[in-house]
């Protein structure tokens, strides 16, 4: 099947018109998006959006050949009017099929969300998705059927779909995930591929031509990442953000409870309820063994609380026992756990305070935890594919 992107966007389009802010005054040029339509093979439309006709002529083709347009979702925008002579649009009842002349096949998808899924299989057996915005698959069944060749989706605004589709089978490794119904919650440009990459997606052009089933370069997911950033950075937003299109992740929270620390609850209470609500939680400093467990990703949030732990153990703020072993057995810590992360099979992220750039502590205990907590984001980067450093929001790759 060959697919011709005749818009990317959001049902408004992108920039959205008279909105000030600044992911709409940078997208221009091929940042600039029309409402997601997607024509296959020339003759199924799938969404009828403003402008159509002429999007599909600028990318060279014609909608003179569309015998069947199919809506997924009540657009927002503009009322559409109906271009001559093409068909009538309409949509398929959820899990009903719709045989075409032209030998495609279309199956409607339920949807958590109003909207409505397509599965479109082409005469040459191809296998497509195309979901609506803000909608993610509903009552999917764990091994259903191969993996899709290409899934077109809201991966910004639903990245759970991803999450459910893959925990199913209905994508995997190969699967070309392109990301569709782009709005501005995310800054176009290197930010959008670079978040979409984390989830192993693309972004392509208005007016592009894609072919089902031929490969294509899908991003590679790091497997090893290492998050920074000072306090309130956002770079545990980041960190989350990086595994929320995947099922079954683990969270370790290295911190504890710390039980009648009212503040400490409230952090803990925020980070939860922003977690989906499919990830379990480990509360544990006993890393070493998950991370030689073959088993679902895990985030780890942090290694400077982790060091925390590992320091209480080896008595490092007692001078005497710092000199008398304590040092030694430390180091010996961290080496075990970079040579778990050396050799382990799991996706890990990480997160982990930079402490080093600021105010020099006061006391001769906080400047060795400052020192020790700077050597072990050394030695924990250093078997890292990306490492991420969060200032204000914003995260710079420093590797990867």
């Amino acid at each position: 099947m060959e697919l011709t992107l005749l818009g990317t966007g959001a049902p408004r389009g992108l920039p959205r018109p008279g909105c000030p802010c600044a992911a709409c005054a940078t997208a221009v040029g091929q940042d600039a998006r029309g409402a997601t339509a997607v024509l296959v093979d020339g003759t199924l439309l799938l969404d009828l959006t403003p402008g159509a006709a002429f999007a599909a002529a600028r990318a060279g083709h014609s909608l003179g050949g569309v015998r069947q347009v199919l809506l997924s979702h009540p657009h927002d925008g503009p009322p559409v009017e109906v271009p001559a002579g093409l068909p009538q649009p309409g949509r398929v009842p959820d899990g009903r099929e719709l045989a075409l002349l032209t030998g495609h096949r279309v199956r409607a998808v339920s949807m958590d969300a109003p909207g409505t899924g397509y599965a479109v299989h082409g005469p040459d057996g191809q296998r497509l998705l195309y979901l609506p915005p803000g909608g993610a698959p509903a009552g999917l069944a764990q091994g259903n059927g191969e993996p899709y060749d290409m899934v077109l989706a809201d991966v910004v605004g639903r990245p759970d779909a991803l999450a459910r589709l893959r925990a199913v089978g209905a994508v995997g490794p190969t699967t070309d995930v392109v990301a569709v119904h782009l709005d501005h919650d995310v800054p176009p440009g290197p930010e959008l591929r670079r978040r979409l990459a984390a989830a192993g997606a693309r972004a392509v052009p208005d007016g592009a031509t894609l072919v089902v089933g031929v490969y294509e370069d899908v991003p590679d997911v790091p497997r090893r990442t290492l998050v920074l950033g000072g306090a309130r950075s956002g770079k545990s937003v980041e960190a989350e953000r990086r595994l929320e299109a995947f099922p079954d992740v683990l969270y370790v929270a290295t911190g504890g409870s710390r039980s009648g620390d009212t503040e400490w609850a409230s952090r803990v209470a925020a980070h939860r309820e922003r977690r989906p609500g499919s990830w379990r939680t480990a509360e544990t400093c006993d890393l070493v063994p998950l991370l030689k467990d073959d088993g679902a990703p895990l985030l780890i949030d942090c290694l400077s609380l982790w060091l925390t732990d590992a320091m209480d153990a080896v008595g490092a703020w007692d001078d005497a026992e710092w000199a008398d072993g304590g040092e030694r057995e430390l180091r010996s810590r961290i080496r075990e756990l970079t040579e778990a992360v050396r050799a382990t099979r799991r996706t890990v992220v990480a997160v982990s305070n930079e402490v080093g750039s600021g105010i020099v502590p006061a006391t001769a205990s906080g400047r060795r935890y400052r020192d020790e907590l700077g050597r072990l984001n050394t030695a924990f980067a250093a078997e890292c594919e990306q490492v991420l450093l969060v200032v204000a929001g914003q995260a710079l790759v420093l590797r990867g």
